[in-house]
């Protein structure tokens, strides 16, 4: 086991589950009116769920039809913050004509209301900023995830289907798989099986290299190889007519 030569076997591959389009549509339409741009969101766009509360305005471009995601709000013990997205970097994102277009009649309805918090981190002594989010509570604070998902995402999912109903006074039966990351899920498969390539969803999901969304999306690429096999079937011509007894085609 020493040799050189010997490798350690990989562990199996985290691949991830996504929901159908029937059942992220039903989450969509059920929940909280006022929420709905959040699922609209993830779902169209692929944002994490601190990137959609940390949204603001200013990110949307409607003219070039993409979203800039710029920070997002985190909760780290009982204290909201303000940081980068996950991995420290910014990216932008394609903004679907659809997704263009429940943005602004959310922003006709809900104005967007500026929230300021720490930058980098919960500790009272860091740099404060302020800037105008899409979404906020009715007081207008920026959302906490833990409320945000009792309060607003399992109530979604129960009236969908997807988890039991709460018992009175009891916890929610809700597994983590059906957590709000899961509508992120849902946007690669819907975009990988559309025929996008990994190296511009790598991009748009903000993952460090097209490998991590291989690893994690491959088995919703449809057809593997297709593409490949058309290509030289189209360069090569039709299959001749004899076939030699010794040659199998596969």
């Amino acid at each position: 086991m020493r040799a050189k030569s010997v490798r350690w076997s990989k562990a199996p591959e985290d691949q991830r589950e996504a929901w159908s389009v029937e059942t992220a549509q039903c989450v969509r339409d059920v929940i909280n009116p006022r929420y709905r741009i959040t699922v609209v969101l993830a779902l169209g766009c692929g944002l994490r769920q601190g990137e959609v509360f940390g949204l603001s305005p200013q990110d949307v471009d409607f003219e070039r039809g993409v979203i800039r995601v710029r920070r997002q709000v985190q909760l780290l013990n009982g204290r909201l913050y303000f940081t980068l997205p996950k991995g420290g970097k910014t990216r932008v994102v394609d903004m679907p004509r659809s997704v263009a277009a429940e943005l602004a009649a959310f922003f006709l309805q809900c104005p967007a209301v500026e929230v300021e918090l720490p930058w980098g981190g919960p500790e009272p002594e860091r740099e404060r900023r302020a800037f105008p989010l899409v979404l906020t509570t009715t007081y207008g604070n920026a959302l906490r995830a833990n409320i945000f998902n009792v309060e607003v995402w399992k109530p979604a999912l129960a009236k969908a289907g997807v988890i039991p109903m709460r018992e009175k006074a009891g916890s929610w039966k809700a597994s983590r798989k059906d957590g709000f990351h899961i509508l992120r899920h849902a946007y690669a498969s819907i975009i990988l099986e559309a025929g996008e390539s990994v190296v511009t969803l790598a991009r748009w999901l903000g993952h460090s290299s097209p490998t991590i969304t291989l690893d994690h999306y491959a088995h919703f690429m449809p057809e593997a190889g297709g593409k490949g096999r058309a290509a030289v079937d189209a360069l090569l011509g039709e299959v001749p007519a004899y076939v030699p007894e010794n040659l199998a085609l596969a």
